[in-house]
């Protein structure tokens, strides 16, 4: 029987009723995986994720609706004793000796890691095409992209592998995989959810935020993985809440700006016309939808590149071959020890952004770039709260295109950023934002929509998500769905 398949709300059922056990979900989730075939997961924690299942049939069931219920964990989250890669060569034999904060929260909730997904390497991508392991595959169509940098968790989740999995976004890249695998993909307010643990890619804007194929299993495991962490001094101070609460709640009066640069000439006509068909959508559910115009989000890209590449250079300077990871053979000196170390290390696109990181942070150019580009970014940040003195949402497409091929080039460095062009902004303001499917183009590869909200208001997040998402009504099984009207 396909138990996750079912409802959460069914599975918690059968679990309380003892019809099923942890184990039977555990079991599940590796058969689907192998029956998939999409190379999600660099490393699978089937030991130990059997032997947690079997300790959890000796554990009442509480009202927790996450008990026993399988996860999969991007591969830039620290996992004490299970590999951590962060799809590359430097950490390919890289053992944690702790767990993320995350990681811990999730164990707490009795949830079980399956394993570790594939991503672009130390995140730097939008494909995940960057992987020492080679990428993941799309489920609607495995020729094609599943996005980045989070492309196995994307892929998992689309292919209804497990129900939950975790994600990273530095620059979109939870929204983006989301948006091209059509599930549901939070970004949550910068700090909401600790980063203790997770393997620094541009610390001022990388955010673990949870992936899931629905709303409301979204909403469920932002509960459990965020709130205050003194192990990571950027996490906010703000109370614990309930990220449900909102959802089935109607949003008659509320107030949405879809700005203009989000449905200009860099999108494809497909996915505009999906976008105005879903704000009309929204206008018959009773809210207010107005067309505006945003400074500063044609700069996103030029400062994304400036910021965090400049982070990236800071940042992955400690992998140098002496502490752990990867480390040149038989090195003439220290010197040849360090420079071997990183060429055999790193690959090529994590190479190239951190010379440009390296050089915009030498000397006059970090007065020159990098300290002008986190001006420019208050002012962008000041511009997205002056919209929400006005407006509850700001709602567009996630992505300028529907996925594309494996095969298509990659020989263009703007491209991967382009690809992430109208999410870096949510990066740049610290805010939270999630990506829910909308629809399919002719090729029935999924459309994406982003919401974003004011600082802190996830839940208001999801009541406006989980009212679209019922009256949509969408079929989102890649492996049996049918076409959209």
């Amino acid at each position: 029987m396909k138990y996750l398949d079912k409802t959460i709300t069914e599975i918690h059922e059968l679990l309380k009723s003892k019809k099923i056990k942890p184990i039977d979900l555990v079991e599940e989730a590796y058969e689907n995986i192998e029956k998939s075939d999409l190379n999600a997961y660099i490393t699978l924690n089937k030991e130990e994720a059997i032997k947690k299942a079997k300790e959890l049939e000796n554990v009442e069931v509480d009202d927790n609706l996450l008990f026993g219920l399988p996860i999969a964990v991007k591969d830039n989250i620290c996992t004490k004793g299970l590999l951590t890669t962060c799809a590359s060569h430097m950490l390919d034999n890289f053992l944690p000796i702790y767990n993320a904060t995350v990681v811990d929260k999730i164990n707490a909730a009795n949830m079980i890691i399956i394993g570790k997904t594939n991503m672009d390497e130390f995140a730097m991508g939008s494909s995940s095409r960057t992987s020492y392991f080679g990428a993941p595959h799309n489920p609607w169509n495995t020729d094609k992209i599943s996005g980045g940098s989070s492309g196995g968790s994307a892929s998992t989740i689309a292919a209804r592998d497990v129900l939950f999995a975790l994600g990273s976004d530095t620059g979109g890249s939870i929204r983006q995989p989301a948006s091209y695998t059509g599930i549901v993909g939070m970004k949550p307010t910068y700090g909401r959810v600790s980063r203790y643990g997770l393997i620094a890619f541009a610390s001022s804007l990388d955010q673990i935020g949870p992936m899931t194929k629905n709303v409301y299993e979204n909403a469920l495991l932002l509960n459990v993985i965020s709130g205050h962490d003194k192990m990571d001094l950027t996490s906010i101070k703000e109370q614990d809440e309930d990220y449900t609460r909102l959802i089935g709640k109607n949003i008659k009066g509320m107030k949405i700006a879809i700005p203009n640069f989000f449905v200009s000439d860099i999108v494809d006509n497909e996915i505009i016309n999906k976008i105005k068909k879903t704000a009309k959508t929204l206008e018959k559910m009773g809210a207010k939808v107005d067309y505006i115009d945003m400074k500063y989000l044609n700069h996103a890209v030029t400062l994304y590149q400036i910021i965090a590449m400049g982070e990236a250079s800071s940042n992955l300077a400690r992998f140098d071959g002496i502490r752990y990871g990867h480390s040149k053979e038989n090195p003439k000196d220290i010197r040849d020890l360090y420079f071997g170390t990183r060429a055999e290390g790193f690959g090529k696109e994590v190479k190239r952004r951190i010379m440009v990181g390296s050089y915009l942070l030498s000397g006059k150019n970090a007065r020159e770039y990098f300290y002008k580009a986190l001006s420019i970014r208050d002012d962008m940040k000041q511009e997205f709260t002056n919209v929400f003195k006005k407006y509850d949402y700001i709602i567009g497409p996630t992505t300028t295109t529907t996925a594309y091929l494996l095969t298509d080039p990659m020989d263009d460095p703007r491209k991967s950023f382009m690809d992430d062009v109208l999410v870096i902004p949510v990066n740049m303001a610290g805010l939270p934002g999630l990506n829910m499917p909308i629809g399919f183009d002719k090729d029935h590869m999924p459309i994406g929509m982003q919401i974003i909200a004011n600082s802190c208001e996830e839940a208001k997040i999801y009541q406006l998500a989980s009212a679209l998402e019922k009256e949509l009504n969408l079929d989102l099984n890649p492996w049996g769905g049918k076409k959209d009207e």
